[in-house]
């Protein structure tokens, strides 16, 4: 057994100290240490998506990611991002558009609808199938997500093109 190391990171927006073992995933570091479960553990090889978050404003795989390479980094998770209210109109468009199902993979699909929307403008369908390709979802079959990020895309760019906030 290795000895455990001490990390330091800005977890949604709190800095967080703890000793990790060097083997720990930022994912299970995330639900294990922290209580965020919002990340979760599907295939462990980082294919499905379900273990999604954000480091350093980077889309990045909890399981593939080692807690020890996100010293001093800043992880968001759907929890923080979720709080902040930057994402409340993709949850209600995902609510809506009967886009989360049994909602293993909705955390991560949010967060990365939300890092291509972040680009601005509409993007096309293809460009958000594309984007969202590494998040599984084994319940809607993808049309509704996509329908929902696409409402979601050509709402903020109403609103931006009227001058007002989405």
């Amino acid at each position: 057994m290795s000895a455990a190391v001490a990390i330091t990171l800005t977890v949604n927006g709190e800095a967080i100290s703890e000793s990790v073992e060097p083997r720990t995933t930022l994912v299970d570091f995330l639900r294990d240490a922290l209580g965020l479960t919002g990340s979760h553990v599907g295939c462990e090889h980082g294919v499905c998506g379900a273990c999604t978050v954000r480091v350093d404003d980077v889309i990045v795989r909890g399981c593939l990611a080692l807690a020890v390479q996100c010293d001093g980094a800043h992880v968001d998770t759907i929890e923080g991002v979720s709080d902040s209210g930057t994402i409340a109109d993709l949850q209600q468009a995902f609510r809506t558009r009967n886009a989360l199902q049994c909602g293993f993979c909705t955390p991560a699909m949010l967060l990365t609808a939300q890092d291509l929307l972040a680009r601005g403008g509409v993007p096309s369908r293809e460009t958000i199938r594309e984007h969202i390709s590494g998040n599984y979802c084994r319940c809607t079959g993808y049309h509704a997500i996509v329908d929902a990020i696409e409402s979601v895309a050509k709402a903020r760019a109403n609103a931006h093109a009227q001058g007002a906030k989405p």
